[in-house]
C-alpha cells in the first residue's frame, strides 16, 4: 500500500531521511537524487529532510528507492498538525539510544585506559580483562561509525567515520592477534612506562585503550551535536501550538465551546477581550483593537470593526467580537507561516563539517601510506610480522582522538561562556556563517525598539499646564485597556497619583470619554473632539501632525469646549541599539532595517539609529523574499528578530539571531539566541561565534598535526604503545586547553 505523499506544490514532495551521520551524507543523497532525470533535490542534514521537485514520469516511490540504494532510509512524513490539533511527537528515540551507547561505552572504557596507562595496576591477565571490556565498546559503541564507513566504502567515499572505523578496528584487530597468536597474552605481560623509540615485532603490543578511548571521545562529540540538532523541527511545533485550543461558537443565540479543529468555514464564533482569535475570519459584530504584531510587525494594535478581516492566533486587546470563520486548518495564515519556516529551513544550504572535509583528503592518504608501508617492509625482506606491525601502526596513530574533541569541546566552552553573556549557540553548523556574514537585517519592533508603547512627549496648548494635562489625561486613560491608553496612564502615574474616573465610555475606534475632578474629558482623534463640539486650535493640529511625521502616535485631550494639548506615544528605540549598530558596522556588517510597520515610523527609527537602508510595510512572506533578494545579490545575510513574523526569515537567513525576549517560534527557527533581549548581545554573539570557529579550526589543525607527526614513526616501525597513548592523550589535552581559552571572552565595552 503506497502512502499518499505530502505535496507542498505540484510535483514537489518532502522526504524524511534517516541514517545520515554527517553533512557529506546529505551531499551524497542530494547528488544521487539530482542524477535522476527530471529531479531537483535539496537535502538538509540539520533537519534530516529532502525537498524534491520531480517530473511527471518520476514517482515518490522511485525517489525513495534511489535514497535506499544509496544506503539511507526515506519516508513520506505525515501532514503537519493544524493549530489546536494533537501535538506532534518529539523525536527523542535517536538521542536516547545515542546517550545509552555513550554511557555504556564510557563506563567500560575508563578501566581499560587506566590499566594501559598505569603499569603499577597491570596485574596478571590484566590484558584479558581489557579485551573483555573493550570488545563491546568497539562493537556496540562504534557501530554507527562502522555502519557509516561501510556505506561510504560502497560508494567510494571517505569521511571521518571511515577514519574512525578503520583506526579502531585496526587497533582492536591487532590487539586480538597479539593476544591470541603473539606474546601479549602471556601472564604477567606489562606495558612499561617508556616513551623510548624502539623497533619491535609488535607481537607483544596491544592497543585496546586507543580503540576504546577513541570510540568514546567521538561518541561524546556526536552526542552533543545530536542534542543541539534535536530542536531543528521544534520551530514548527511551537508555531502550530500558538493557536487557540478552544473556541466559543454561536449556535443560534447560544455559545458552545468546541475544540478549534472542529470549526468549519462559515461558523460564527465569539472572541472576548484578552482571548486569541481562533482562526482567520471577518468581524460581524463589535469593535476592538487587535494585537497583530506577531504577523505584521505593526507596533500599534489594529482597530477592527464589522467587515474587517482578522487573523487566527492574534490577540483581541479590546472589546467583544463576533467573527465568521473564512479559513481553517492548513489554509490559515498561521499554517502558511509554518510552511514558510519549514521551506526556509529545508532550503538552507547544509554547511559541510570541517572534519569531514579534511578527512575526505586525509583518509585516502593514510590508507595509501599504510599500503605503501606494508609493501616497503615486505619488499625489504623484513618479514610479514614486522611489515604488518608497521602498516597497522600507521592506521592506529592516524585515528584522531582529538579530532572528535575539536568541535564539541570548543562548542561546550563557547556555549557555556555565551550563556553567561546571554548568547546561546545552537551547533557547529552556524559558526562558519558568522565568518562570511556581511549584511545584518534587523527587525524593528522588539529588536531595535522595546516592542511596547511608551509615552514620549506631552505638548500642551498655549496657556495650558503640562503637568495638569498629563495628570487628567492619564487618569482617564487608566480606565482603558488599550495599549496606547496604558502607555499614557503609565507615564502619568510616574509623575504622581492619579484621580478617580467616573462615567467612562469608549467611542468605537476614536477614543474615550469620562469625568475627572468634575471635568468632562475627551481623549482620542481630533474627529472625536470635533464631533463633541470642542474647538481644536491650529497649534494643536500642528503638534499632532509633527508627532505623526516623527513616527509617533498622537492623541488629543480636551475639556471645557477646547482641545488642551497632544500626547505622543511610540515604540521607543532601546538605549543600546545605536551603539550596537556602530559595533556591527565595525565587524564589517551593513545594517538593513526590515519591518511590517509603516514607512514613516520605520524611517524615523532608522534615522535615529544611523541606518541608511530601510524596507518597510512587509508581511512575513515578504520578509523571506527580502532576505532571498539580498542573498541573490551575493550577500551573506544575518537576520535579527523576535516575533513569529520573523521566524521564516530567520530560518532563511544564512545566520538567524533571535531575541530571547521574543517568541519560542523565533528562537527555535534561529541559529543563535540572544537571551539578554538587547541588540548589543547580537554584537557579542557574532564575535563569540567567530572566536569559537577560530578555536575549532585551531583544534582541527593540531589534532591532525600530532597524528601526522607520528605517522613517520609508525611507518618506520618505531611506534610503541606508550607513544601511541601519549600522542592520543597529549593531542586531546591540547585541544581541551585551547578550547578553554574561550572562557576569557569578554563583552564589548
Amino acid at each position: 500500500m503506497t502512502t499518499k505523499p505530502l505535496l507542498m506544490a505540484p510535483n514537489q514532495i518532502e522526504l524524511a531521511i534517516g541514517g545520515m551521520t554527517c553533512a557529506s551524507c546529505a551531499a551524497r543523497i542530494e547528488k544521487k537524487l539530482n542524477r535522476m532525470d527530471g529531479v531537483t533535490a535539496t537535502v538538509n542534514y540539520a533537519t534530516e529532510k529532502a525537498t524534491v521537485r520531480y517530473a511527471d514520469e518520476v514517482s515518490p516511490d522511485d525517489l525513495i528507492a534511489t535514497v535506499e540504494k544509496t544506503g539511507y532510509t526515506a519516508a513520506l512524513p505525515p501532514p503537519p498538525t493544524p493549530a489546536g490539533g494533537a501535538p506532534v511527537a518529539e523525536p527523542v528515540d535517536e538521542l536516547r539510544v545515542l546517550r545509552t551507547r555513550l554511557w555504556v561505552s564510557a563506563v567500560l572504557t575508563v578501566p581499560v585506559i587506566a590499566l594501559a596507562m598505569v603499569p603499577a595496576w597491570q596485574f596478571d591477565f590484566w590484558q584479558w580483562l581489557s579485551l573483555t571490556l573493550a570488545a563491546p565498546v568497539v562493537a556496540y559503541g562504534g557501530l554507527p561509525f562502522h555502519r557509516a564507513a561501510w556505506i561510504n566504502l560502497r560508494h567510494g567515499a571517505a569521511t571521518m567515520d571511515t577514519l574512525i572505523s578503520v583506526g579502531t578496528l585496526a587497533a582492536f584487530g591487532w590487539s586480538v592477534w597479539a593476544l591470541f597468536l603473539g606474546t601479549a597474552g602471556t601472564p604477567g605481560m606489562t606495558h612499561p612506562f617508556s616513551l623510548a623509540i624502539n623497533r619491535t615485532d609488535g607481537t607483544g603490543n596491544i592497543y585496546l585503550e586507543a580503540a576504546a578511548g577513541v570510540t568514546v571521545f567521538i561518541l561524546a562529540g556526536r552526542y552533543f551535536e545530536a542534542r543541539a540538532k534535536r530542536t531543528a523541527g521544534a520551530a514548527l511545533r511551537a508555531l502550530l501550538e500558538l493557536g487557540a485550543k478552544e473556541v466559543a461558537v454561536l449556535r443560534g443565540d447560544t455559545e458552545t465551546r468546541i475544540p478549534v479543529d472542529q470549526l468549519v468555514v462559515g461558523d460564527r464564533f465569539v472572541v472576548r477581550p484578552g482571548e486569541k482569535i481562533a482562526t482567520d475570519g471577518v468581524v460581524d459584530e463589535g469593535t476592538s483593537a487587535v494585537d497583530a504584531s506577531m504577523l505584521t510587525g505593526e507596533s500599534v494594535p489594529v482597530e477592527v470593526g464589522p467587515g474587517d478581516s482578522v487573523v487566527g492566533a492574534t490577540v483581541n486587546a479590546g472589546g467583544r467580537l463576533v467573527v465568521t470563520a473564512t479559513r481553517i486548518g492548513g489554509d490559515t495564515q498561521l499554517a502558511q507561516m509554518a510552511r514558510l519556516v519549514e521551506q526556509a529551513q529545508t532550503g538552507k544550504a547544509a554547511v559541510q563539517r570541517l572534519a569531514d572535509r579534511i578527512s575526505g583528503v586525509f583518509v585516502p592518504i593514510v590508507i595509501a601510506l599504510a599500503v605503501g608501508t606494508l609493501g616497503w617492509w615486505l619488499g625489504s625482506g623484513s618479514g610479514a610480522t614486522a611489515a604488518f606491525t608497521a602498516a597497522v601502526s600507521v592506521l592506529i596513530i592516524a585515528c584522531p582522538c582529538a579530532l572528535g574533541l575539536a568541535t564539541p569541546t570548543a562548542l561546550l566552552v563557547g556555549t557555556g561562556r555565551g550563556a553567561q553573556l546571554g548568547v546561546l549557540i545552537k551547533g557547529p553548523e552556524v559558526l562558519e556563517s558568522t565568518k562570511q556574514v556581511d549584511t545584518v537585517v534587523l527587525d524593528k519592533t522588539g529588536t531595535v525598539t522595546t516592542g511596547r508603547m511608551t509615552l514620549v512627549d506631552v505638548v500642551p496648548a498655549t496657556g495650558e499646564d503640562r503637568a495638569e494635562l498629563l495628570r487628567l489625561a492619564g487618569a482617564l486613560e487608566s480606565a482603558s485597556e488599550h495599549p496606547i491608553a496604558r502607555a499614557i496612564a503609565a507615564g502619568a502615574a510616574e509623575a504622581g497619583t492619579l484621580p478617580p474616573v467616573a462615567g467612562f465610555a469608549n467611542a468605537e475606534g476614536l477614543g474615550v470619554s469620562g469625568t475627572v475632578e468634575g471635568r468632562e474629558l475627551l481623549i482620542g482623534r481630533s474627529r472625536l473632539l470635533r464631533e463633541h463640539g470642542l474647538d481644536v486650535p491650529e497649534e494643536v493640529e500642528r503638534a499632532a501632525a509633527t508627532a505623526e511625521a516623527e513616527g509617533r502616535t498622537a492623541v488629543l485631550a480636551g475639556w471645557d469646549g477646547r482641545a488642551r494639548g497632544v500626547l505622543a506615544v511610540a515604540d521607543v528605540v532601546r538605549p543600546t541599539s545605536r551603539a550596537a549598530i556602530v559595533r556591527l558596522r565595525a565587524l564589517g556588517l551593513t545594517p538593513v532595517l526590515l519591518t511590517g510597520d509603516n514607512t514613516t515610523v520605520a524611517r524615523a527609527v532608522a534615522a535615529e539609529l544611523g541606518i541608511d537602508e530601510v524596507v518597510a510595510e512587509v508581511l512575513p512572506a515578504d520578509k523571506v523574499d527580502v532576505v532571498r533578494r539580498l542573498q541573490g545579490e551575493g550577500r551573506t545575510v544575518a537576520m535579527v528578530g523576535d516575533g513569529v513574523n520573523d521566524a521564516a526569515a530567520l530560518a532563511q537567513a544564512d545566520l538567524g539571531l533571535a531575541m530571547g525576549s521574543g517568541t519560542d517560534v523565533a528562537i527555535e527557527a534561529s541559529d543563535l539566541t540572544l537571551v539578554r533581549g538587547d541588540l548589543m548581545a547580537a554584537v557579542d554573539a557574532i564575535r563569540l561565534a567567530r572566536r569559537t570557529l577560530g578555536i575549532i579550526k585551531g583544534n582541527l589543525f593540531w589534532a591532525f598535526a600530532y597524528n601526522v607527526g607520528a605517522l613517520p614513526l609508525a611507518a618506520a616501525g618505531l611506534l610503541n604503545p606508550m607513544i601511541a597513548g601519549a600522542a592520543m592523550a597529549f593531542s586531546s589535552v591540547f585541544v581541551v586547553a585551547n578550547s578553554l581559552r574561550l572562557r576569557s571572552f569578554r563583552t564589548v565595552a
